[in-house]
């Protein structure tokens, strides 16, 4: 009988802590975890609802664009992270997503001084000496190159960083110009320590939109001129002769009367726009954490071969003259062949002088012509160690 009442007891006992057992709210309120799918690989453009799974704060979540590639590398695996929690080791994704349009904060912050316009009317203007190894101007007029050389001697203390200066003057270029020159308004940005002449609206351009009578911009204009630009250089052939993807144009245009802007344009491949970029980069999830992929391809080209034969002993004299004069290694045998240690060799150290700053555990997967009684392409992947490169089989 004992026994009977010890067993209900039990029961009773059992049942309650059941009943009342805290986790089974937990693991309720849990839901159903995602199960782990181990290695995968997906292609991702970023939505706004993907921009959306950023935390309060990043400012891509609400512009749907990075201000840097920087920004991007630190901020997409914070998505990837979101978006596919059920990725395992060594996955990877390739995402496409957008940057911010390149803009450009002259110096001058109301672009109005009257110091930005240079006029050069007499002779004597046009008249410098040879200044820090480059030449000096005794003629009335300047080309291309002495148009710089005339910047770089007028500013021997350099100048604030975007700087702008407008410059009117004759110019003269053999067989283009006449002899005495051509009377012409260029403008030059002071970037990175250098002038460079950067692209300026001309009068027939302010013509063709309906801004011929003053040869100046005003307020109403602004959300045209994107559109404008656009048109103007895509029909300079000097412009579209030489564009490729991601190329910058700085366009300078004159605002009113006496101010003085400027507005990069960037060429998609089709159209130069101010719109935000569209970038592609990898991404790989290692030690559980997403990160950037900094993997570099490299495909040698004829000087890195002549770089290489210069390295002492990295292989037979007659293999380094051979790849010296024919620019791909040797491999079919004989006096002039190279064995694939000595290969290694050759472009780890090359890799050690090109990509000075390579990081620790950064792949470079480099491209090669090889000959084996044709040419052949040899694809190899190297690894920085933090002090040498090494050869991944």
């Amino acid at each position: 009988m004992k026994r009977i009442y010890y067993l209900l007891a039990f029961v009773a006992v059992a049942t309650a802590f059941t009943a009342c057992n805290p986790l089974d709210k937990t693991y309720k309120d849990l839901g159903d975890l995602p199960a782990p799918t181990g290695t995968a690989s997906t292609s991702l453009t970023l939505s706004a609802a993907d921009y959306g799974l950023l935390p309060k704060g990043h400012g891509a979540k609400t512009t749907l664009y990075f201000k840097a590639v920087d920004t991007a590398k630190v901020d997409i695996p914070l998505i990837l992270a979101s978006k596919f929690p059920n990725y395992g080791e060594k996955s990877t994704a390739t995402v496409t997503y957008a940057i911010t349009p390149t803009t450009l904060k002259l110096d001058d912050s109301l672009n109005a001084s009257t110091t930005l316009v240079l006029q050069l009317t007499p002779t004597s203007d046009y008249v410098y000496p040879a200044y820090n190894g480059a030449a000096g101007n005794t003629f009335p007029d300047f080309s291309a190159t002495s148009a710089i050389n005339y910047l770089n001697y007028k500013y021997q203390v350099p100048l604030p960083e975007n700087s702008l200066r407008v410059m009117t003057y004759l110019y003269f270029e053999s067989g283009k110009t006449a002899s005495s020159g051509t009377l012409t308004t260029d403008a030059f940005l002071y970037m990175g320590g250098i002038w460079t002449k950067i692209y300026r609206i001309n009068n027939a351009q302010y013509t063709s939109v309906g801004n011929g009578l003053n040869f100046w911009f005003v307020a109403a204009d602004a959300p045209n001129l994107p559109a404008y630009f656009n048109t103007f250089l895509k029909a300079d052939p000097t412009v579209m002769l030489t564009a490729k993807v991601g190329d910058v144009k700085y366009v300078n245009y004159r605002y009113l009367t006496t101010y003085q802007r400027v507005l990069p344009m960037t060429y998609d491949g089709t159209n130069w726009v101010t719109k935000p970029t569209i970038v592609t980069l990898a991404f790989a999830k290692t030690n559980g954490t997403w990160v950037a992929d900094n993997t570099v391809a490299y495909t040698l080209v004829k000087a890195d071969y002549t770089l290489i034969s210069a390295i002492p002993a990295v292989g037979s004299d007659a293999a380094i003259a051979n790849l010296a004069s024919f620019g791909n290694f040797n491999i079919q045998g004989g006096t002039t062949s190279w064995t694939d240690a000595q290969i290694n060799t050759g472009i780890a150290a090359f890799l050690k002088s090109k990509f000075t700053t390579a990081v620790t555990n950064q792949k470079f997967v480099v491209s090669y012509s090889a000959f084996n009684g044709a040419n052949i392409v040899v694809t190899k992947t190297f690894k920085y160690d933090g002090a040498a490169f090494v050869y991944v089989p």
